[in-house]
C-alpha cells in the first residue's frame, strides 16, 4: 500500500507540471467574453490561437489579454457554449465576444456503456442526473443523496449509520434466486458509493433495460448505475482551485418515546405479567427484584414526592425506585460533523488534470464511548495528448475509512443496543448506585458502552487505479481503446469483549462475564483484489442522411478475496487491544477465500437515418467461472429502436406547443451469473466431536458432501420496454414515460426434496421463473422571467414509478402458502381478519359457541388459553366453527386470506428550485404511495404486549382495552400477546406504511463578483441545508417511535430482535448544516 501511495504522489507532481505557459508577444489583443443570451461575463473561458497550444483564460470579469501574430485566428470557447473563431487584424480596439449557449449542453449528453450519447438519440431506457444532486448536501454518503432522485432506482439503507452500504435495486423485484442488485460502476470499475467523495461526482446514469445494460454482461442483469467523476479535459486552458466546507449538527430522527415513570412502568409490568401467567412475578426479568409490597411502597413514595432512587435492605442489598430513561443515557441530544473538500483542476492543449481530497469527521451518537467515524478520500485524474492521435489517461483514488463501533455486553455490534435495553433497562432501576457503580440493569444494557472496552474497530483502505490509452484515426472517426484497472481493498476488524462490573449489594462488585477467562479479542483481516481489462474499438461517421456508429470489444474481470480470523481469550487487562497480549490457552482461527473470473466479447451497432429513425443492436458472448465447464458461456443479445416523430416532414405542430416527440422500444436478454462461487462443486464440511475416542484427542469428522445442482446454468432475464419522450413549450416542459415487463427464467432456488434417509439436503438449481411489470414517469419544467430587472430562473421536477412481480414457476407441489407458489404476487401477506374486540363473555359465547374455538392452543391469550373480554375477534372465514390455519395451503388456508402486500408501490418524488440575483433555493420531497407493514412480535412499538418487562411506549398508555376503556385500539393488556394471539398477522394491526419525506431544503447566496474578485476569488457561495426534515405517514397516527422509511429495509418487512425497535440498528438522522464554497 505504501508503494501505491508513493506512485499516487508522484502522479500528483507530474499532473501539476501541466500548467500552460504563454507564447511571446507580437500584437497585443484584449477583450471580454460574455453570454450572448444573458449578457453575463464568462469566467475561465478559453482563448486559443488556432492550430497551436498557445492560449489564455478569461479573468473574474471575463477579460482576457493575449499576444499573437497579426492574422492569427483566435478560438473562444467555454463549457456549454458554441466555439467562436475571430481573425485578429490589429489590437487597437478591445474585442467583445458573445458566445451562444450550445444546443448540446453537458446535461444533454448521457453516459452509457463505454461512451456517451445525445439524450435526443437515446433509444434505450436510461436516466441521468448531474452533480447538482450532490452540491451543498451535508451527507457523507452519496447513496443517501441519490435516494428518490431517479424513478425506479430504489436505494435501501439499513440504518442511519455513517458509511452504511446501500442496496441498489432497479425496477422492483428481480430474482428470488441469485439476487438482483444493480451493478455499480465508478468510472467503469465496480465500486462502493458509500466510500466515494460526493464532490467528485459529475453525473450518475442508470441503465434500466437490457438494451442499455447488455454490454456489461452477467453482472448487469438487473441494471447498471454508472457514476462518472469530474473530467477536467472538457474545459481547455484553465486552472482553478475549489474549496468547500460545511459544519453539520445531527439529531436522531426518531427515538422511542417511552414511559420513564418507574412506578407506572412497574404497575403495567405487573398487570401484563399476571394477565398472562395468572401468578405474581418475583423479578423484572433478570435484573431487578419485584414483589407487591415493594410496588405499594413505590406508589406511596411517589405520592409523598420522595425522589430518592436507592435504599438498602437489611442485607445490604440495593432497593430501587428509579425513573430512568435509558435512551437518554444511550444517545447524545445532537452530534456534530464536518466536511472539508479541496480540488485543483487545470488543462492546457496537451494535459488536463483533476486532484481532489476530502475529510469527513463524525463525532459519534453514543454517550460514554462515541461511535466516532472518519473518512479521507483522495482522487487524481489526468489526461495527456501524447501525439495528435494518441492520448493516455490515469485515474487513481485512495479511500481511508475508520469507524469505532461500541458493542453491548452481549456482543451486539454495529450500534445495536436495542435488545439489551428493551429486555433489561427497566425505568424502575436507576443507572448507577450511590457509590457510582453500575446497577445490573445498566450492566446488562449499556454496560459495555460505559466501560469503553467492548467495541468493534473497523479500518478499510481502498486503492484503485485505471490506466487507459486511446488511439484515434481518420479524423477521429475510428479509435482503438484499452484500459486496465486494479483495485485493492484491505479490511481490518478488531473486536474486543470484556466483563462488565456491577453491584447489587453495597461494597460488593460482581461481573457479567468472568474477568480474564471470558474476556477475548478477535481480529479479522481480509484482502480484496480486483482487476479488469477492456479493449474495444469505436467507429462513428455520417454518410449524407445515414449515421453509423459501431463498438466491438473484449472484457475480462477477476476478483480474489482472502480472509483470516483469529480469536483468543484471556486478556491481561481489559484495556489491551492486541492478540499477543491475550494469554489464554483457547485460541481459534479460521480462514476464508474465493476467486471468480468473467470474460466477454461484446458489440454495439447504432444506425440513424435522417435524425428520425434510430436503431441500436447489442450483444455479449459471456463467460463465467462460476458455472460447470459445459455451461460457462452464453450469448445474450438485445436491440432498441426509436422514432423521432417530431422530425418527420409532415409534422407541423408548432414547437411552442410540442417541440419534441420520440417513441422508443427495446427488447433484450441478459444472463445472471450471481450464483455462489463454488455452487457447482461438491463441498465437505468438517467439525470436531465432543467425545475423545482414541484416548488422546477429539476426532475430526465430515459428512456427505453437498449435492451438485443438475445442469446448473444462467438465470436469464428478458426485458421489453416501450418509452415516450415528449417536449413541450420549446423544451421548457419535458415528459419521459416507460412501461416495461421483465421475465426472469431459471432462477436459482430449491428443487425437489430428497428422501430423509439420503442424509443430505436437496440441491438448489434452476427451478423457478417470475415476471415483473412496471412503469415510470418523469416530468420536468424549466423557465425564467425578469423580476426587478433580474432573471428569475426556476425549475420543477416530479417522478412516479411502480412495479409488481408474480411467480410463474416454482417447486411447491402442495401449494404451501408459507413458501413461494405459482401465481403469488411478491410481497403478499397472508393473515386473519379481525373485526373488533370482545366486550363481554356473553358476546364470546354467542360468537363461537361453547368450548375453546382455537386449535392447538396457537391463539391462547394466557397460559390457560381461555378467551376473555378484551381479546380480539377473528373471523371464521371457512365456516368450520373453529379458528385455524387449515393445512396452510392454497386449497386449505384455514381462516387466512391475503390481507395486504409489503412491497412499496407508487414511489414518487418532486423537487423545485430557483435562483435570482445571487440567491438560490431548492427543496426535495420523496415518498411511497402504498405499502403494508405488519410489525413482528419483537418490534418495540408493542412494549409489554411482547414481553411484559419490555420498555413501554407512551402511546400504549390509555390505548389498551379495560372495562373503562372499551373503545381502545389495543386488546387487553397481556404479555406475550404478540407472540401468540394477536401476534399472527391480522387485518386490525396491519399498518399503512406509506410516507412522504421532506428530504432536503437548501437556501444560499452567491456573493457578488465585484466583492469576491477583490480577494482574488472567482466565486463564493454560502448556504444552509437541512436533510430529513420531516416525514408524514399514517403510521404516525399511532406512534412516531420508528422511522418508517428504514423500518422495512431489504426483503424483510418486520422488525425482529435483530433490528432496533425504532426502525433500525442505528437511527436515521436529521441534519442541519452551514456551508461555504469558494472557487479561485
Amino acid at each position: 500500500m505504501k508503494r501505491l501511495l508513493s506512485i499516487f504522489l508522484c502522479f500528483i507532481g507530474i499532473a501539476l507540471a501541466g500548467i500552460p505557459i504563454n507564447a511571446q508577444e507580437k500584437i497585443h489583443v484584449t477583450g471580454q467574453v460574455f453570454d450572448a443570451s444573458t449578457g453575463e461575463t464568462l469566467i475561465q473561458a478559453s482563448v486559443i490561437v488556432k492550430g497551436t497550444t498557445q492560449g489564455v483564460v478569461t479573468d473574474l470579469d471575463g477579460n482576457f489579454s493575449i499576444s499573437v501574430t497579426r492574422g492569427s485566428e483566435l478560438v473562444f470557447g467555454s463549457l456549454g457554449y458554441e466555439d467562436m473563431t475571430v481573425v485578429v487584424k490589429d489590437g487597437a480596439s478591445p474585442l467583445r465576444i458573445a458566445l451562444k449557449p450550445s444546443a448540446e449542453l453537458i446535461e444533454d449528453l448521457v453516459v452509457v456503456a463505454y461512451g456517451t450519447v445525445k439524450k435526443e438519440n437515446l433509444s434505450g431506457a436510461v436516466d441521468q442526473v448531474s452533480s447538482d444532486v450532490f452540491e451543498g448536501r451535508p451527507q457523507a454518503n452519496a447513496s443517501q443523496m441519490l435516494q428518490g432522485v431517479i424513478p425506479n432506482l430504489n436505494i435501501e439503507l439499513e440504518n442511519g449509520r455513517p458509511g452504511v452500504t446501500a442496496n441498489y435495486n432497479i425496477r422492483g423485484t428481480t430474482s428470488i434466486g441469485s439476487g438482483g442488485s444493480a451493478l455499480i460502476l465508478i468510472d467503469g470499475v465496480e465500486g462502493e458509493p458509500n466510500l466515494l467523495n460526493p464532490n467528485d461526482i459529475e453525473s450518475v446514469s442508470v441503465l434500466k433495460d437490457a438494451a442499455a445494460s447488455a454490454i456489461y454482461g452477467s453482472r448487469a442483469t438487473f441494471g447498471v448505475v454508472l457514476i462518472t467523476t469530474k473530467d477536467p479535459s472538457k474545459k481547455k486552458d484553465h486552472f482553478s482551485i475549489n474549496y468547500s466546507s460545511n459544519f453539520s449538527v445531527l439529531k436522531p430522527l426518531y427515538v422511542p418515546d417511552i414511559v420513564t415513570d418507574g412506578y407506572i412502568y412497574s404497575k403495567v409490568f405487573f398487570d401484563a405479567y399476571t394477565n398472562w401467567y395468572n401468578t405474581q412475578p418475583t423479578g423484572i426479568n433478570k435484573s431487578q427484584d419485584f414483589n407487591l409490597s415493594w410496588l405499594d411502597d413505590f406508589r406511596l413514595r411517589k405520592l409523598e414526592g420522595n425522589t430518592r432512587t436507592t435504599t438498602l435492605d437489611s442485607n445490604g442489598k440495593y432497593v430501587y425506585y428509579g425513573n430512568t430513561n435509558y435512551y437518554d443515557l444511550l444517545y447524545k441530544d445532537s452530534v456534530s460533523a464536518q466536511t472539508h473538500n479541496v480540488s485543483v483542476s487545470g488543462s492546457s492543449q496537451r494535459i488536463s488534470y483533476y486532484l481532489s481530497g476530502r475529510l469527513y469527521k463524525y463525532d459519534g451518537l453514543f454517550n460514554f464511548n462515541p461511535d466516532n467515524y472518519k473518512t479521507f478520500n483522495i482522487r487524481g485524474k489526468a489526461k495527456m495528448q501524447v501525439l495528435p492521435w494518441l492520448s493516455v489517461t490515469e485515474n487513481m483514488s485512495y479511500d481511508y475509512e475508520l469507524y469505532h463501533i461500541p458493542i453491548s455486553y452481549t456482543g451486539e455490534s454495529k450500534g445495536n443496543f436495542w435488545r439489551s435495553i428493551n429486555d433489561e433497562a427497566h425505568p424502575s432501576s436507576p443507572a448507577f448506585n450511590p457509590d457510582g457503580s453500575m446497577t445490573l440493569s445498566t450492566a446488562y444494557s449499556i454496560g459495555g458502552l460505559i466501560t469503553g472496552n467492548n467495541y468493534d474497530d473497523r479500518l478499510v483502505k481502498t486503492f484503485k487505479s485505471t490506466t487507459g490509452v486511446k488511439a484515434s484515426f481518420f479524423d477521429d472517426t475510428f479509435s482503438l481503446n484499452a484500459d486496465f484497472s486494479l483495485l485493492e481493498r484491505d479490511k481490518n476488524n478488531v473486536t474486543k469483549r470484556t466483563a462488565v462490573p456491577y453491584s447489587t449489594h453495597f461494597g460488593v462488585t460482581e461481573y457479567l462475564g468472568v474477568p480474564f477467562s471470558d474476556e477475548r479479542i478477535m481480529e479479522y483481516d481480509s484482502i480484496h483484489h480486483y482487476l479488469s481489462f477492456n479493449a474495444y474499438s469505436n467507429y462513428e461517421n455520417t454518410f449524407g442522411k445515414h449515421y453509423l456508429k459501431g463498438l466491438l470489444g473484449y472484457n475480462y474481470e477477476e476478483r480474489t478475496e482472502k480472509g483470516t480470523y483469529v480469536d483468543r481469550y484471556g486478556l491481561i487487562t481489559p484495556e489491551v487491544n492486541a492478540l499477543n497480549l491475550a494469554i489464554g490457552e483457547m485460541i481459534t482461527s479460521s480462514s476464508t477465500g474465493s476467486k471468480w473470473k468473467v470474460a466477454g466479447f461484446f458489440f454495439r451497432v447504432n444506425y440513424g437515418y435522417d435524425d428520425r429513425y434510430l436503431l441500436e443492436v447489442n450483444g455479449r458472448y459471456d463467460g463465467s467461472s462460476k458455472f460447470p465447464i459445459n455451461s460457462q458461456w452464453g450469448f445474450f443479445p438485445s436491440a432498441s429502436a426509436a422514432w423521432r416523430i417530431s422530425k418527420e416532414h409532415w409534422w407541423k405542430v408548432n414547437p411552442s406547443i410540442v417541440s419534441n416527440l420520440k417513441l422508443r422500444g427495446s427488447f433484450g436478454e441478459l444472463g445472471n451469473g450471481n450464483v455462489g462461487v463454488y455452487a457447482f462443486m461438491e463441498k465437505f464440511s468438517f467439525s470436531t466431536m465432543n467425545r475423545v475416542l482414541d484416548g488422546s484427542s477429539k476426532q475430526r469428522h465430515t459428512q456427505l458432501p453437498s449435492q451438485i445442482p443438475d445442469n446448473l446454468t444462467w438465470e436469464t432475464a428478458q426485458t421489453a420496454d416501450i418509452g415516450l419522450d415528449v417536449g413541450f413549450l420549446r423544451g421548457k416542459l419535458e415528459l419521459t414515460a416507460d412501461i416495461y415487463r421483465r421475465k426472469t427464467y431459471n432462477m436459482y432456488t430449491a428443487g425437489p426434496t430428497l428422501p430423509d434417509t439420503y442424509g443430505a439436503s436437496a440441491p438448489k438449481g434452476n427451478y423457478a421463473d417470475l415476471h415483473t411489470d412496471g412503469f415510470e414517469l418523469s416530468l420536468t419544467y424549466n423557465d425564467a422571467f425578469n423580476l426587478a430587472g433580474k432573471p428569475f430562473h426556476y425549475n420543477l421536477k416530479g417522478t412516479l414509478a411502480d412495479s409488481r412481480a408474480w411467480i410463474d414457476k416454482y417447486y411447491n407441489p402442495t401449494g404451501n402458502i408459507n413458501d413461494y407458489y405459482v401465481g403469488e404476487e411478491i410481497g403478499d401477506l397472508w393473515g386473519f381478519v379481525v373485526t373488533g374486540i370482545f366486550q363481554t363473555q356473553e358476546e364470546i359465547d354467542n360468537f363461537y359457541g361453547p368450548g375453546l374455538p382455537y386449535v392447538n392452543n396457537k391463539f391462547k391469550t394466557s397460559v390457560d388459553g381461555a378467551t376473555v373480554p378484551g381479546d380480539i375477534i377473528i373471523q371464521d372465514l371457512n365456516g368450520n366453527q373453529i379458528i385455524d390455519f387449515g393445512s396452510e395451503t392454497l386449497s386449505d388456508p384455514g381462516d387466512k386470506r391475503i390481507i395486504g402486500n409489503t412491497r412499496p408501490r407508487y414511489i414518487y418524488s418532486f423537487n423545485l428550485g430557483f435562483d435570482w440575483n445571487g440567491f438560490f433555493a431548492s427543496a426535495f420531497f420523496q415518498g411511497v404511495g402504498r405499502r403494508h407493514w405488519y410489525p413482528s412480535a419483537e418490534c418495540n412499538i408493542w412494549g409489554p404486549f411482547n414481553r411484559p418487562y419490555n420498555q413501554i411506549p407512551k402511546w400504549i398508555i390509555g390505548n389498551y382495552w379495560t372495562e373503562d376503556n372499551r373503545d381502545a385500539w389495543m386488546p387487553r393488556l397481556a404479555g406475550y400477546h404478540r407472540a401468540f394471539y394477536s401476534g399472527y398477522e391480522n387485518s386490525r394491526y396491519l399498518f399503512n406504511a406509506a410516507y412522504l419525506r421532506f428530504k432536503n431544503l437548501q437556501i444560499g447566496y452567491n456573493l457578488p463578483k465585484a466583492w469576491v474578485k477583490k480577494a482574488q476569488m472567482s466565486e463564493v457561495s454560502i448556504y444552509l441545508s437541512g436533510e430529513n426534515l420531516y416525514t408524514w405517514s399514517p403510521v404516525y397516527r399511532r406512534t412516531r417511535d420508528i422511522d418508517v422509511v428504514t423500518a422495512m429495509h431489504g426483503s424483510d418487512s418486520e422488525l425482529s430482535s435483530e433490528n432496533l425497535g425504532d426502525g433500525d440498528t442505528y437511527p436515521a438522522m436529521r441534519t442541519l448544516s452551514l456551508g461555504i464554497n469558494i472557487k479561485f
